[in-house]
């Protein structure tokens, strides 16, 4: 048995959830984050729904957005619909429809060696139906991968300022400065920069997360990256950590990266004075394409499993 066809300006209205995340949250960016979801997918849900209705549902002055009259008088009638399809849902058991598709990935280093296995495998026990495909380079890489559409979404330890791309943080983690287990340091608990500019210093390559936060870092100190004895350019932290182990120099590298190696004693820590070397994790997405089931389920898995420490 079929529904019957609808008249002309009936039929079920389109994205009341959305239109009420926008109401309740006071702009289209705010809903847009909460709902995971470009801000052009919200600006494009809630014109759908305007051009349904044949009315204005939000007033937007000076930057600033605002319930119309209409848009006072839909909605109570949104949040009651919303309301039972929830309790639908629970009376049937939690049922849920099925999330399916492909899901293109792009991590850079520390996400894609450090936890991008484990993020995988929780989502795929959620949802087993989205095949996934990720590739791991640098930041600058994964940036470009998610602009030009090689990727929906991608993982970096970088944010840099595209106006077609969205940084959205989900976790924490710090740079520490590792040093091989035989090194004259390996005893000590801080040093300065003076002390560490006359020592060899391996860096990852251009387009990296991590030396961008180095850079950072030393500008905020005063220092620079020029002014230290930088002996190698390597491009992954498994070889940098290669290299200190048979004393080449020392690195800072993401504490994430080397946990194995501290816990064993292969690396040591050593604190460097009026060094602030926090650092964040962003998801990155394009703003004006739509997302996928896959994607928008990824989003909202990845917030709820925040990443990392704030502090070394």
């Amino acid at each position: 048995m079929t529904d019957p066809p609808s008249a002309p300006g009936s039929g079920e209205l389109p994205h009341l959830a959305t239109f009420a995340a926008v109401a309740e949250r006071g702009g289209f960016t705010a809903a847009a984050a909460a709902l995971g979801v470009s801000q052009a997918a919200v600006s494009q849900r809630v014109a759908a729904l305007e051009k349904r209705l044949h009315v204005a549902l939000f007033s937007r002055r000076a930057g600033a957005i605002s319930l119309t009259e209409a848009g006072q008088r839909l909605y109570p009638y949104a949040r009651r619909i919303l309301e039972l399809h929830d309790q639908a849902r629970t009376d049937l058991g939690g049922f849920r429809p099925t999330v399916a598709g492909e899901l293109s990935l792009a991590a850079s280093s520390v996400p894609g060696e450090c936890f991008l296995s484990e993020l995988l495998s929780g989502f795929h026990e959620q949802y087993p139906h989205v095949h996934v495909r990720a590739t791991v380079g640098d930041s600058g890489s994964v940036t470009r991968d998610v602009e030009q559409g090689r990727a929906t979404l991608g993982l970096v330890g970088q944010k840099i300022e595209k106006p077609s791309l969205e940084f959205r943080p989900f976790g924490a983690d710090s740079l520490v400065l590792v040093v091989g287990s035989g090194h004259r340091w390996a005893t000590r608990k801080r040093i300065t920069i003076k002390a560490l500019a006359g020592e060899p210093l391996i860096i990852r390559e251009l387009g990296s997360g991590s030396r961008v936060a180095l850079e950072k870092s030393l500008e905020q100190a005063g220092a620079a990256l020029a002014k230290l004895d930088v002996t190698l350019e390597l491009g992954g932290n498994t070889a940098i950590k290669d290299a200190v182990k048979r004393g080449l120099g020392v690195a800072f590298l993401s504490r994430l990266a080397v946990e194995r190696e501290l816990d064993t004693g292969e690396l040591r820590t050593v604190a460097v004075d009026g060094l602030t070397l926090a650092r964040r994790f962003y998801l990155v997405y394009h703003r004006t394409r739509p997302f996928s089931q896959a994607a928008s389920a990824f989003l909202h898995f990845v917030g709820s499993h925040p990443i990392g420490r704030n502090s070394p």
